[in-house]
Order: structure tokens, then sequence, then C-alpha cells
């Protein structure tokens, strides 16, 4: 039986190799006195860090060489010492199976760093220059190369239009006229589609160009959809243009428009097809005449109707017949005047959503608001508590259970009073936390006001407060610092509040907890050697603060490029004085090209000649 035999002799290698890498890992102190050491996992292992490290421990039935590779018996792994010191490496070549242990890594690390942050004008030169020898990248580094150029603070604006049709990063970003106007006249369609999506501040006249200058109907009329959504500006020329384009669905969209003259609207609310009436009838309403009126709530279209009866019953209380005849919903029940009955009818026996929907109907009964207030649904009682018109006894009254990680966006009847302090020092005191949370995103508020929020029981309170407030106080927003890293919205608050301590920072350069030791570096005493003290902290967080930090020296920059985060690696490839055979190295890395693309001190030349590596387009439409 030859099976039965390997079969035999496999399972004694795995059980050798495993008992050889055991006792070399006890020796070496890879394996801690806790047991804890870390792996990584090296099926695809190239040789070179970074290593995704893991903190691992073993169990009574571990199996390292048995499963880690392959297959059993040629492993393939890497395993450190918690303190980062020692490696022991399991590698197979054809049939030798080796086991590499490496002592003093990170005195061998900084050697080597100190070696690479030297660098002659004649080896910068060279390095440089075998970026591009040999075959060229492949694909997937042509495009990660595209996208980091794009980002390029360095980048010429004649070689930055160059990247048009090869990254979408670069319309993200404010562009002079003369690349915007090339992003205009592009030949493919997804460049000027994003153009209009993500270019900020285009003007009327652009948009216009871009808009007017579509053969196709279906990209004027999402080209015309995106000018709409972004409450873009045109020209008087595009306005009357599209309001008569033979697409419909052209006319539908440039009725929402909202710079769209008046008597523009009033035409598409009259317009042939229906679907451009009921664009138009909202705005339209208010300044068309009764015969107009009336034929747009007696259109032959269900759509067209609905709009007008939306609006039509904004002044006058609708009939349950009206609304049993009408597919009005719960849009109806949100806006409309209804009839007192009607109105106690669905409060009473309604569907819960229904009733959800009327709750929030600002021309409630106070009479209907109350029994609202007390509604079996717990979610039609919600809706009652943040009502504006109610008093505070009203809102206390009111029995609900409040998810505190929900509802994250201020109410916009109280975003109406930011100007009133009255009614903010009034509303500071609610006992519903939406409300205060509301009030917390005033930009400006009175000291009484903004003392009282300072201290409120709701984190989310005091983070909006950081957030968006001028007058949040310093004690404050060092607390919020503690637990909030930012969100996208206010990517950098707290920290970049203006009343952010700035001083007295170096107290907590010993601070056990990470969030606050890294805001030693802030502190205008600060040194030199804290950065490269924070360079090799413990905690991932405090690295990444000391990799930004401009006094960073080239080696530990050079260093920490072999850091375990990802995100420390690509901040530190910013570095601003890494070698240039650095920096070829990090490009031909599909983890760091991106970044490396976007380094400040790439020359010209070498940006010229990465542009015309990047894969040109391959498409027109």
């Amino acid at each position: 039986m030859p099976g039965a035999g390997c079969d035999l002799f496999a399972e004694y290698l795995v059980a050798e190799l495993n008992a050889q890498w055991h006792r070399l890992a006890v020796k070496a102190g890879v394996i801690g006195k806790d047991g804890v050491f870390l792996i990584d996992i090296a099926g695809n292992w190239t040789g070179c860090p970074p290593w995704a490290w893991t903190r691992v421990r073993l169990t009574d039935r571990w199996d390292l060489a048995g499963v880690l590779g392959e297959r059993p018996g040629r492993p393939e792994f890497v395993t450190l010492s918690a303190d980062g010191d020692t490696l022991l490496g399991a590698t197979t070549e054809e049939y030798e199976v080796w086991l590499i242990a490496v002592d003093r890594v990170r005195e061998r690390q900084e050697a080597a760093a100190q070696a690479k942050a030297q660098e002659s004008p004649e080896e910068r030169a060279a390095a440089w220059k075998s970026l591009f020898q040999g075959p060229g990248p492949q694909d997937r580094l042509r495009e990660l190369w595209a996208h980091g150029l794009a980002r390029n603070p360095s980048m010429p604006d004649d070689l930055r239009a160059g990247l048009l049709g090869r990254s979408p990063y670069i319309l993200w970003s404010p562009l002079p006229a003369a690349i915007v106007e090339a992003a205009i006249n592009h030949p493919e369609w997804k460049v000027r589609g994003l153009l209009a999506e993500a270019q900020p501040n285009l003007t009327a006249g652009q948009w216009t160009r871009l808009i007017l200058g579509e053969d196709d109907s279906r990209h004027r009329s999402t080209l015309t959809m995106l000018a709409a959504e972004r409450r873009a500006e045109l020209t008087e020329t595009a306005y009357g243009q599209l309001a008569a384009d033979a697409s419909a669905r052209v006319r539908e969209e440039t009725a929402r428009l909202p710079g769209l003259p008046l008597r523009m609207v009033t035409a598409l609310a009259a317009d042939p097809d229906p679907a451009v009436r009921a664009a138009a009838c909202p705005r339209a309403w208010p300044h068309l005449g009764e015969p107009a009126r009336r034929r747009l709530l007696e259109d032959p279209s269900d759509k067209v109707r609905t709009e007008a009866l939306l609006r039509h019953h904004r002044d006058h209380p609708m009939p349950p017949s009206v609304f049993a005849s009408e597919n009005l919903q719960e849009r109806a029940l949100e806006s409309c005047h209804l009839e007192r009955g009607l109105a106690e009818n669905l409060a009473r026996h309604g569907e819960p959503a229904q009733r959800r929907a009327l709750a929030g109907n600002p021309n409630l009964e106070p009479a209907l608001v109350e029994r609202l207030a007390a509604d079996p649904d717990e979610g039609v009682r919600s809706v009652v508590a943040i009502r504006p018109g109610l008093s505070e006894e009203q809102r206390a009254g009111i029995r609900i259970n409040i998810d505190p990680s929900g509802h994250r966006s201020p109410l916009r009847w109280v975003v109406a009073l930011h100007d009133d302090p009255d009614a903010m020092r009034r509303l500071a005191g609610s006992s519903h936390p939406l409300v205060r949370r509301s009030v917390a995103r005033a930009r400006r508020l009175p000291p009484d006001v903004v003392e009282r929020l300072a201290r409120d029981e709701d984190r989310v309170v005091r983070l909006f407060l950081a957030e968006s407030c001028d007058d949040a106080p310093a004690d404050m927003l060092l607390g919020v610092w503690q637990w909030w890293t930012g969100s996208l919205s206010f990517p950098d608050r707290p920290h970049s509040h203006p009343n952010f301590p700035r001083r007295d920072l170096l107290r907590y350069a010993g601070d056990p907890n990470p969030r606050m030791r890294q805001l030693a570096l802030d502190d205008p005493e600060s040194s030199t050697e804290l950065v490269e003290r924070f360079s090799r902290d413990t905690a991932a967080e405090v690295r990444l603060r000391a990799a930004t930090d401009p006094r960073l020296t080239v080696a530990s920059a050079v260093r920490m490029l072999d850091d375990p985060h990802g995100r420390v690696r690509h901040a530190v490839a910013m570095h601003p004085q890494l070698p240039a055979r650095v920096l070829v190295q990090l490009l031909r890395d599909r983890d760091t090209a991106q970044a490396a693309a976007r380094h400040p001190a790439l020359p010209v030349e070498v940006m010229e000649r990465m542009l015309q590596w990047c894969r040109p387009p391959t498409s027109v439409e």
C-alpha cells in the first residue's frame, strides 16, 4: 500500500517540522511568556515586508506545518515575537524545507533604513532612469499611477489634462478653465458625465456648453438632471433651448432646474407630455390662473392629477372622496389640509404607516396631535414628539424610546430658529435629544446655551456641538477627541476646531490613551526627538501621526514604509524627502503605487513619462 506509506511519511514530516519550529520559536523568544506571537500566512509570500501580522496563541491541537502551505509538509509562513524583534519563517524550496530565524530585527531595520536614506545626485538620477527600464508596468499598476497622478499637487496643468479618461479622480477637485473645457469636449461620455457629477463650481457658461453640446438626448437628460440636483445655474440660452427640446425626458428634467424662468415653468405645465406637466406642476402652481389649474386637476394623466391635487389641497380641505379615489397615499397625509372627518378617521383607524405620515402633518388640529401622541404605535408617537409647536411639557409627556445611534440629521424647524437666541435657550433644555442635537448644529450660540450643551448627557449633542458650533469650549472638544475620529461631513473635527487646545499638550506624551498621546506633537514645544519616539510607538494611530509630521527624519520615514498598517505606510509614502530609489520601489508596488504617484517631489519629466505609460482610453462612447 504505497499510498498509505506516503501518508504516514507526510504525517511524520509535518510533526517533525512543527516540533522543530516550536523548539526554535521558544528558544529565540518568538513565543512570549504568555504564549502570544504574531503570524503572517504567507501562501503567496514574496519574502519582502510589509506583512499582515495577526496576534495568535497556540491551542492544544495546533498544526502550522500541516495547514499553512500548498500542501502538508511544505509550509509557507512567517512568525514574529510580539515585540517585533525576532522573526522565524518557514519556506519550501523544491524538496527542502527551511526554518529561518532572524534576531535583532528592529536594529537591522534601523540600519537598513539609514543606508537607504542616503542618496547622491547621481544615484537619484539613476533611480529615476531605472523606473522606465525593462518591460512596462502591468495594466493595474498603470491604473494606480493614473489615480495617484490625478491627485498630485505638483502636476502641471498641461499634463493633468492628459489624465482625462484615465482616472476619474482628476474631476473631483477644482480644475482650471482650460482643463474643464477639455473635459467638456472630451470624446468619452463617461468623462463628460462625471464632470457634471463631480466637478465643483462649474459656471453657467460651462454647464451650458456641456449640456447643449450633447447630440444624444439621453445624455442631455442625464446632464440636465445632474444640474438640477446640484442646483446649478445655466444661461438664458440654455434654459430656452432645453425647455423647447425635442426630447420629453429632457424637458421633464428641465422643469426641475431651480433657475428656470417662471414663464418657462408655467409653459411646461401645459406641455404635451404628461411627465413634463407633472414635473412642472408643483413650481408652476402658485403662478397659474384658475383655468390652468383646473385643467391640471382634471388632467387625464394620474401622475399629473396627483401633483395638482397635492398642491390644491394645501389650501383647500381634502374630502374623503378625493383621498379614496386618487393614488395620493402618504404624501397627502404629510402635507395636505384634510377635512376634519377624514383626518380623525385616519388618526383612529388608519394603518400604522398612515398614522405615522399624518403625525407630521403641519395642518393637523391640536386634538388630533394629542390623540396621536398617545398612539399605540411607538413610531407614530416618535414623529409627534419632534413636531414644532409643542410645549416642552407636552414633548416630555410623550412615551418613546430613543435610539442614541439613530436620527443624526438636524430637525429643519429647529435649524430655521438658529439665529433666534431665545428659541435656542428654550430648545437647549428640551427633554428630547433630537431637539438638543439640532440646536447644537448652530454655528453660533449664546454662552449659556454652549455651556449647557457642552455638559449634555447625550454625547451626540456634544459631538454636534464640536463639529458645528464655533463657540464649543476647549475642554469639551478634548473630551470628544478621545472617542471620535471624524466623519465624512466633518473629517477633521474636533481636532481642527479653532478652540481645540494647542498648548500644554506635552503632558500627554506618556498618556496610556494613544488618542491623547499623539496630541503631544501638536504642542509648539514638542521636539524632533518626540517625533522619532512616536514613530516607534506601539499604537498604529500614534505612528500615523508621526508619519505625517514634517520633522520626521528621512531614515525613520524609510523604516516606517515597512509598517504593518497600511494607513501608516501610505501616509509616510508622502514624506517630502524620500530618496528616489525608495519612491521607485513604492511606484512598482501595487500596495503603495497610488500613494507614491501623489508624491509632490516627483520630477515633472518623471510624471510625463509615467503618464505616457498609463493605459490610453480604449473607447469613445
